[in-house]
């Protein structure tokens, strides 16, 4: 590639690494004043390990050298030792760290459901299993080859559509999300309203580094196609996006509440999930027409925890889960030329569906039982008396505030 279509990949790799400090914003505004810290953690963590194993094994293992790979081999290019070697090093390198975003910032987004109550040591151990037999092995079934060739797995083969990640991002992280919810159980004193957000600033910044971030995710992953499709990715970002916000905070007014900032930070981050599969397959007509389906459908969805007693802190299913599946399946009824509605048949609907259905079963059983195994054996969650006290200073030794001169002694 010339050093402008390299440069370009490059910027997009930062923008979708910073996508990552905006979900700890994101998460950390929403929790108590007192998890804040242990909340933006388990992002920057996820960032340092999962960066690592991407680098050593993770890239390796999601390339397959054939259709039906489950993965390939960790061992082939271990640390890029072939990838440093080859004749397009350079312009493979930057695939491969744009890659290594993706899987970063999967792995932390399933943060959001354990939040104030999970200790830090185990966290850091689901991260390793988890990037490892989850999202590196998903990655090889949709994209197959990596992103430096593309070929697709097995999900890919039959020709379905997940442009930038709903299947192996958003329906990966929110299957994992809600078996981690289920393992660690709901919050002490959790019901509608008894864990108020700290700080909507921080929401409202998250979101908004997340939807500038999202540009790279979506335009991105465009790098290798030429960029021929960016103008109508990059409308449908903007547009469906937009059109969830006003979806989000329509249902909210409908269900009897106020338009609010968190809903309209969570209507954006909704419509970018639901958008992420469908960017480049879409007209913009169709793009807004999701995005206001997607808001009000997650707006509702939200509220399903409570009536389980299911306590997904930080709604990671009922936005990444909800989003991510109806963005992919919307693409089966709508998506250009193949869609049910746009000139297709029946088919790329099933392809759809059986993506989402095989995504999700695999993340959930696996994230279901890794979880278990860590509670069982070294113990997932905190204490009662270090949740009440708060995780930051039990588990880090820090506070978020410091609103005095104390001097410590």
């Amino acid at each position: 590639m010339d050093a402008g279509s390299i440069a370009f990949g490059v910027i997009a790799t930062a923008l979708v690494l910073f996508m990552t400090p905006g979900v700890a914003f994101f998460y950390g505004g929403l929790v108590r004043v007192r998890s804040v810290i242990s909340m933006m953690m388990l992002s920057f963590a996820t960032l340092g390990i999962v960066g690592v194993l991407w680098i050593l094994y993770g890239y390796a293992m999601s390339s397959v050298s054939t259709e039906f790979g489950f993965a390939g081999n960790p061992l082939s290019d271990f640390a890029l030792s072939s990838t440093v070697a080859s004749e397009t090093a350079n312009t493979d390198l930057v695939g491969v760290a744009y890659g290594s975003t993706f899987a970063i910032i999967t792995v932390a987004l399933i943060s959001g459901a354990i939040a104030d109550r999970a200790r830090f040591g185990p966290w850091l151990v689901f991260v390793v299993s988890f990037a490892t037999l989850g999202y590196f092995p998903i990655a090889a079934w949709v994209w197959g080859g990596g992103w430096v060739d593309a070929l697709g797995g097995w999900l890919g083969a039959p020709g379905i559509i997940d442009y930038a990640g709903g299947l192996a991002v958003h329906t990966n992280a929110g299957a994992a999300a809600l078996a981690l919810a289920i393992v660690l159980g709901p919050r002490l004193g959790f019901a509608k309203g008894s864990h108020r957000p700290h700080n909507v600033p921080f929401v409202i910044l998250g979101a908004a580094i997340l939807w500038f971030g999202w540009f790279g995710f979506n335009v991105g992953a465009e790098w290798t196609n030429g960029l021929g499709n960016a103008g109508l990715i990059t409308i449908n970002t903007i547009g469906c996006t937009a059109a969830a916000i006003c979806g989000w905070l329509l249902a909210e007014k409908l269900k009897g509440g106020k338009p609010s900032a968190v809903g309209a930070a969570s209507g954006a981050i909704a419509g970018l999930v639901a958008i992420t599969p469908a960017c480049a397959n879409l007209t913009p007509g169709w793009a807004l027409l999701l995005g206001a389906i997607t808001g009000v459908i997650c707006c509702y969805a939200i509220e399903v925890k409570y009536l389980l007693q299911l306590d997904d802190s930080l709604d990671v299913v009922g936005i990444h889960l909800v989003g991510g599946l109806i963005g992919t399946v919307y693409l089966g009824f709508f998506a250009i030329d193949t869609g049910l509605f746009t000139g297709g048949g029946f088919g790329q609907l099933a392809v759809q569906v059986i993506a989402c259905v095989g995504v999700f079963a695999y993340s959930f059983v696996l994230s279901l039982v890794l979880g278990t195994i860590i509670s069982k054996a070294i113990g997932f969650r905190v204490d009662d008396a270090s949740e009440l006290a708060g995780v930051d200073e039990t588990l880090h030794g820090e506070i978020a505030y410091e609103l005095s001169d104390r001097v410590d002694s």
